[in-house]
């Protein structure tokens, strides 16, 4: 395992400096109560809408902070960052703030709306450039042109200046709590920036406090790096939860995480959707799959915060209303409610009508048929999809599809297939 340089982690006093020079700058986000969520977890859940920051994400709070901290030389000579999203806001809202010049470097595949936005921020004094299909390459190509133009690359989440700017977050919330303690704080992990600043500032102030720190199952890079007791590089990750599907996370971050957070949990993607919804439809929070991952978590965690004081950080809200289907579809496929079969239907007259009458239970519904007849065939093979009003008619539902295919195929697991005809 790797040694932990307690030396080179963020202290208190680094947070509250950053706090200092951002407080006239970022908004300060309110810390609000959640009766709902409160009520159902049976304790007392507070919300740090950081979804209500000016760009919508914590970002903005690291980005200000790293970029301030330059030389004059370096600020005249400019920026650079890579970013799909949220980073790129951050320090484009900065640059055209403060007159820095930013070259930033987003994905070929990032969202329209996104690369809208960071222009919208940045104004005359940012510059994106789309290149590479991933992150990586878009940060390899960032770094290569810091060098050869002698600009500034400003880090995502392995840096200092930004630990401690995302830490403020922390600042803010314990000063607004309205409660003695604090017992719990649930911050979501990507690269490892905010829940190390977080944990930074929460553990000096009140040390019994627990810090979790949220990883997306597809993506639980700082999980794995805990397990290894050193950073490790995952060959492959799930981007859904595009916010914090990071592929390894930082050097730095990962000392913060080994000696301050308490606990790294990893929550499955269709549950981050089907929060998602939740906070949509009970709340009124539009919380992108990353600034869900914290309230998420609550479940796990159940027995433990029982009558406690809960902090989640709603880390941002920048979703795209273009993924929404996506979402419902994911909530749905997690909640056991919408399940997909390939299925032998005969050639003949009246097959769906049997099909219908015969397999499917009185409140479940077809919604999806796709089906093409074959001549000089008895059987076709049929992609149906089923949705169920309870989860616990699942296995009835399988018995009878056997009843009138035994070679049918559930292809909820099958990811390959899955993919392909859904």
């Amino acid at each position: 395992m790797e040694m932990v340089d307690v030396d080179a982690l963020v202290s208190k006093q680094d947070v509250l400096d950053a706090h200092d020079k951002l407080k006239s700058i970022v908004k300060h986000t309110p810390l609000e109560k959640d009766y709902y969520l409160s009520q159902k977890y049976d304790c007392n859940v507070y919300l740090k809408r950081e979804d209500l920051q000016w760009v919508r994400s914590f970002k903005l709070r690291g980005a200000y902070y790293a970029i301030a901290q330059l030389t004059q030389d370096q600020l005249k000579n400019g920026v650079t960052c890579a970013s799909a999203g949220n980073h790129a806001q951050g320090v484009a809202f900065t640059c055209q703030k403060l007159g820095v010049p930013a070259t930033i470097f987003m994905p070929t595949t990032t969202p329209q709306q996104k690369v809208s936005q960071v222009k919208f921020f940045g104004g005359e004094f940012v510059e994106v450039r789309l290149t590479g299909d991933t992150f990586d390459a878009s940060a390899y190509s960032a770094k290569k042109f810091s060098a050869e133009h002698n600009k500034t690359f400003i880090a995502p989440f392995d840096d200092a200046n930004i630990i401690a700017g995302q830490g403020t977050v922390a600042v803010e919330m314990l000063d607004d709590l309205d409660a003695d303690s604090c017992d719990f704080v649930f911050a979501a992990i990507g690269g490892g920036g905010l829940v190390s600043g977080v944990a930074s500032y929460v553990k000096a102030v009140s040390p019994e406090t627990t810090i979790i720190g949220v990883e997306p199952a597809g993506a639980p890079s700082m999980a794995k790096s805990l397990l290894a007791g050193k950073v490790v590089n995952l060959p492959k990750i799930d981007k859904f939860v595009d916010g914090a599907a990071v592929k390894q996370v930082g050097q730095l971050t990962y000392q913060h995480c080994a000696k301050l957070v308490d606990e790294v949990t990893e929550v499955d993607e269709g549950e981050v959707c089907s929060t998602i919804l939740d906070m949509y439809t009970k709340q009124a929070i539009v919380a992108e799959p990353a600034g869900a991952l914290s309230v998420a978590a609550l479940n796990h965690f159940r027995q433990q915060i029982k009558g406690k004081n809960v902090i989640c950080i709603v880390s941002g809200g920048n979703n795209d209303i273009n993924r929404m289907q996506e979402i419902e579809e994911r909530s749905l496929v997690f909640e056991g409610l919408k399940h997909y079969f390939i299925v032998n239907f005969p050639q003949r007259p009246g097959a769906l009508r049997e099909f219908v009458n015969d397999v499917l239970g009185p409140y479940d519904d077809i919604t999806k048929f796709e089906y093409t007849k074959k001549v000089n065939r008895n059987q076709g093979p049929v992609i149906i999809g089923v949705l169920l009003q309870n989860p616990n008619d699942y296995e009835k539902l399988l018995e009878r599809i056997a009843v009138f295919d035994p070679s049918f195929m559930p292809i909820n697991d099958n990811q390959m297939l899955y993919t392909l005809l859904v």
